[in-house]
């Protein structure tokens, strides 16, 4: 067992339950340098942060984040709450000298992602943004074929997220339910929540993304605000879709939408190069569709790679071949690799500055979309 590194999450929503789980499961799987303990939970709603504390053991509980920060024995701060309390409470937690594990995105926009940036680097404090599809296994096999160059110079890059949930004009904005729905928490809407994560996994694949040109829209344009009672424009974007140039001259192509009946989550990617194509897709996780052209004709076609070899990435702590791993280890990979690099001093990405990036390009998407006109990315 590793040294003992106290954690205090802040957030008890959906995220924070995928985090705590991580930082149960870990140590049964992984050999970490630290073994992380449940020390202090905080939510607006101190029942809900009672039984929240009391379900996945935590050792106590709160309803100010403040408190969170200035207990001495905390060790990392985990950030779990609305993209608007992002900068405040990770910076508050960097200047206490916190390790911070943020959910994505980083921030509300660049600028102030840049402040956080700052913040940690000037603190010295180990930081992560929680961007998980990296660690899927076949996600992480992707990169690992492209860095090899078997799929040689790359062409193209398409990526799309669909879910549709928000079709509904009944579906309020704000609140702890529906706060994704308004601006004024979320920054934005199916870029920063969806594409976000398409954009991440892209250039960790393929390099910077150098310029855009993007269409957003509004589908249902006011709906009920939980937190005023009233009805209220909407303000963040409900579709997405954007053409890119990447750095390296391959094309990109992303969509995103929550006005996609019959998907709840379909997340996929694929990319062309010179000599072999990867596809995948989020509903069969586990899987990595290759081509290579490279093959003799007669057998030359799509393969489907089942990722679950010892030899594959992160499958080498979990069952045997032939039985897969799902959504949650996502997050247990992630807390594996935080954990050895705050011990090793090389920071397992994407760090703040790195996430930072991605905001830059969900920020020139979203100018892109206003001024309808072509934009270069500035990071």
């Amino acid at each position: 067992m590793g040294k003992p590194l106290n954690i205090g999450l802040i957030g008890y929503g959906f995220m924070g339950r995928t985090h705590s789980n991580a930082y149960s499961q870990v140590t049964h799987f992984f050999d970490v340098p630290y073994t992380p303990v449940l020390k202090t939970v905080c939510g607006l709603e101190e029942d809900k942060a009672k039984a929240f504390a009391e379900q996945w053991g935590y050792a106590s509980y709160t309803t100010d984040w403040r408190k969170v920060i200035e207990d001495e024995s905390i060790d990392v701060v985990d950030v779990c709450v609305p993209n608007n309390m992002h900068a405040e409470i990770a910076i508050a937690a960097a200047q206490a000298g916190k390790a911070i594990l943020c959910e994505k995105p980083l921030a509300m926009n660049a600028a102030q992602g840049r402040e956080m940036v700052q913040a940690v680097e000037k603190a010295k404090v180990a930081n992560l943004v929680s961007f998980n599809y990296r660690r899927v296994p076949a996600v992480t096999l992707a990169k690992q074929l492209i860095d090899s160059g078997r799929l040689g110079r790359i062409f193209h890059y398409r990526a799309n997220f669909l879910q549709d949930w928000t079709i509904s004009a009944k579906v309020p904005q704000g609140g702890m339910a529906t706060w994704r729905l308004d601006v004024k928490a979320a920054g934005s809407g199916v870029v920063g929540d969806l594409l976000a994560h398409c954009i991440d996994t892209a250039m960790w694949h393929n390099g910077r993304i150098g310029e855009v040109c993007a269409v957003t829209e509004t589908f249902v344009k006011e709906r009920l605000n939980v937190d005023t009672g009233k009805v209220e424009p909407v303000g963040i974007d409900d579709a997405c879709t954007f053409l890119c140039r990447f750095d390296n001259g391959s094309l990109g192509n992303f969509e995103s939408t929550r006005y996609a009946r019959g998907h709840k989550a379909l997340y996929t990617f694929e990319i062309n190069g010179e000599h072999a194509s990867i596809a995948w897709d989020l509903h069969d996780l586990h899987r990595l569709e290759y081509f290579d052209h490279r093959d003799e004709s007669i057998v030359r076609g799509w393969r489907s790679i089942h990722v679950t070899d010892a030899d594959m990435p992160y499958m080498d702590k979990w069952w045997v071949p032939g039985l897969q791993i799902g959504y949650e280890h996502t997050f247990v990979h992630q807390a594996a690799d935080f954990l050895s690099g705050m011990a090793s001093g090389k920071p397992a990405g994407p760090t703040f500055r790195e996430a930072l990036e991605t905001q830059c390009v969900c920020d020139t998407v979203l100018a892109s979309a206003a001024e309808r006109a072509w934009k270069k990315v500035s990071y």
